[in-house]
C-alpha cells in the first residue's frame, strides 16, 4: 500500500444534523462523531453552534469549514445587533452563512442547518447545503446519515407538533441514522428554541432506542465506570 498516496487522498467525513419546527419553535438535533475516513477522530464533538441569543447552526462536513463559517457569522450578527440596537432575524443569520457559503463554494465543503426563534416570524429552519443555496423548510436533514433518513421523515414528520413531540421525533431520527451509519455515532443533542429562550439535552448512546439487529452495548466505558470492582483475573 503506498502510505503517502493513502494519507493524501480526500477523506470522507460524516454526519448526521436535523432541524425540525413545531407548534411555537425549532428543535435541532445532532450526533456527536467526527470522522476521517474509518478514524474517529472525536466521539463527541458538539455541532450545534450558538450565532445569537437565539438562533443556532447545526454544522456537517469540514469540520474547520464549518467552524470558520460560524464564527464569521457570529461577529458579523454582533456588530448588526449592536448597529440596530435590536436582535437579528433568523432570516438574516441564515442568508449571512448563505453568502460566506455561496462566495467561497469553490473552496468550502460544509453543508449547515440554521435555526431559531424572532419576534416577527417565530421558529424558522433554513437548508444551506453544500454550495451555497438557501431553502426555507418545516424540517431539514443534512450529513452522510440524511441518506437514511428522507424515508422516515415523509411517514414520521406532521404540522403542528408540540415541543415534546418534536424533541422525540429528532432524538429518534438521530439514533436511526447511527444505527444505519458508520460515520454517525457517539451521543444526541438537541437544542430547543422558542419565545421562553434556549434549552440544551443530552442524551448518551447508551440510553437512545435500539433499532433492528442492533445490539446492546457490552463491556462499554459505562459499564466499567458503574461497576463496584474488576472481577479478579484467572490464572489458573
Amino acid at each position: 500500500m503506498d502510505l503517502k498516496k493513502d494519507l493524501d487522498a480526500p477523506h470522507s467525513m460524516g454526519t448526521t444534523i436535523i432541524g425540525v419546527t413545531y407548534d411555537g419553535g425549532v428543535v435541532l438535533g445532532a450526533d456527536s462523531r467526527t470522522s476521517t475516513g474509518v478514524y474517529v477522530a472525536n466521539r463527541a464533538s458538539d455541532k450545534i453552534t450558538q450565532l445569537t441569543d437565539n438562533v443556532y447552526v447545526c454544522r456537517s462536513g469540514s469540520a474547520a469549514d464549518s467552524q470558520i463559517v460560524s464564527d464569521y457569522v457570529r461577529y458579523f450578527l454582533h456588530q448588526h445587533t449592536i448597529q440596530q440596537g435590536q436582535p437579528a432575524t433568523v432570516k438574516v443569520a441564515a442568508n449571512l452563512v448563505r453568502l460566506l457559503s455561496y462566495n467561497n463554494k469553490d473552496m468550502l465543503q460544509t453543508g449547515m442547518i440554521v435555526g431559531g426563534w424572532d419576534k416577527y416570524n417565530g421558529g424558522k429552519i433554513y437548508g444551506i447545503p453544500l454550495g451555497g443555496t438557501i431553502i426555507e423548510q418545516p424540517f431539514a436533514i443534512g450529513g452522510s446519515g440524511s441518506s437514511y433518513l428522507y424515508g422516515f421523515f415523509d411517514q414520521a414528520w406532521k404540522d403542528g407538533m408540540t415541543k415534546d413531540e418534536a424533541e422525540q421525533l429528532v432524538i429518534k431520527a438521530v439514533s436511526l441514522a447511527i444505527a444505519r451509519d458508520g460515520a454517525s455515532g457517539g451521543v444526541v443533542r438537541t437544542v430547543i428554541i422558542n419565545s421562553e429562550g434556549v434549552s440544551r439535552n443530552f442524551y448518551p448512546g447508551d440510553k437512545l432506542p435500539l433499532w433492528y439487529e442492533e445490539l446492546e452495548p457490552q463491556n462499554s466505558l459505562l459499564d466499567i465506570l458503574n461497576a463496584s470492582s474488576p472481577e479478579p483475573m484467572n490464572i489458573q
